[in-house]
């Protein structure tokens, strides 16, 4: 079926004349009446009556045409979902519960209007190669990495460094410290079974490592947070890290303490990664937004490769 054509037959209906639906549709009445005679062969129906009062339905054109309705709405939303102005502004985290989805919550609560579809990517590569493709509008990643370098027609800005914090179980040696320096560290098993080879966040993790002469142990079956956070708890030796903005909600028996790092404090470096021609007029609040609360904190250490301009 000619979609043009049923675009066609809806604009005679509203318009009640040939002439007038010409008008409507900016073409001539001649291109009107053909794309109506056709409609009607590929239907094998007579759609409309013409009288000198103009354009009349059938019986048949009366049954056709909510469902020639339905097909127009349906396809000004299909064109909806893709349309920049129309659509949500996509938005790649690297997980719905780490600081990145806050920073997205915050700044919905700053703009309530404005419709968002987030979305989690395996890794930096991945949504580098989704914001190249146009899949999505932004990022908020780790990068570049020595193993992701930034494409040609990227740009990121860097708009948060989180601060690490240790975590460990009430009967860990350095459970009652109130801060820790990376030196404190040396020689205690860090285990982060959660590190993906490959990744920003391997990465990161890996050149914390070398500028501490820590122990990040990323071996071990990853069965998610939960089982990380149990067994941190029931274990005098192991600990983990995580970022002072990332929350998470253990059971009280746990008795987990957030120990803070200084002298100096490793931080995780959150940048903003968008296509330097991505139409999408939203975009630039969201940059607004990261652009005024970014702010320089000092005694913080990031990998070199992390320090970033736009």
């Amino acid at each position: 079926m000619d979609f043009e054509a049923v675009r066609t037959f809806v604009a005679v209906v509203d318009a009640q004349r040939f002439q007038d639906a010409a008008a409507d549709l900016a073409i001539r009445q001649q291109a009107v009446s053909k794309r109506i005679a056709a409609l009607e062969k590929s239907l094998g129906v007579q759609l409309f009556t013409r009288t000198p009062r103009g354009a009349r339905l059938t019986l048949d054109g009366h049954a056709f045409l909510p469902h020639a309705r339905t097909v127009l709405q349906a396809a000004e939303r299909a064109l909806a979902s893709v349309r920049p102005g129309s659509r949500a502004l996509r938005v790649d985290v690297v997980g719905r519960k780490l600081a990145p989805a806050g920073l997205l919550r915050a700044f919905h609560g700053a703009h309530p209007h404005i419709e968002l579809d987030v979305v989690t990517l395996e890794h930096a590569g991945a949504a580098m190669e989704a914001l190249s493709a146009g899949t999505v509008d932004a990022a908020i990643r780790c990068v570049p990495t020595p193993a992701h370098p930034l494409p040609e027609g990227l740009r990121a800005r860097p708009i948060f460094d989180e601060p690490l914090e240790l975590l460990v179980g009430p009967d860990h040696k350095l459970a009652k410290a109130r801060t820790v320096t990376p030196e404190d560290l040396v020689g205690h098993r860090i285990w982060m079974p959660g590190i993906v080879t490959g990744t920003e966040w391997a990465a990161y993790y890996e050149s914390l490592a070398a500028a501490f002469d820590l122990t990040i142990d990323p071996v071990g079956p990853n069965f998610g947070l939960e089982p990380l956070l149990d067994a941190v708890a029931d274990s005098p030796t192991v600990a983990t890290l995580v970022g002072e903005d990332t929350r998470f909600l253990w059971p009280a028996t746990h008795q987990l303490r957030r120990i803070p790092l200084r002298d100096p404090t490793p931080a995780y470096p959150h940048s903003l990664l968008h296509r330097a021609d991505d139409p999408h007029p939203t975009l630039a609040a969201l940059h607004d937004h990261f652009a005024a609360g970014v702010g320089t904190r000092a005694g913080l250490w990031v990998p070199d490769w992390a320090r970033i301009t736009e």
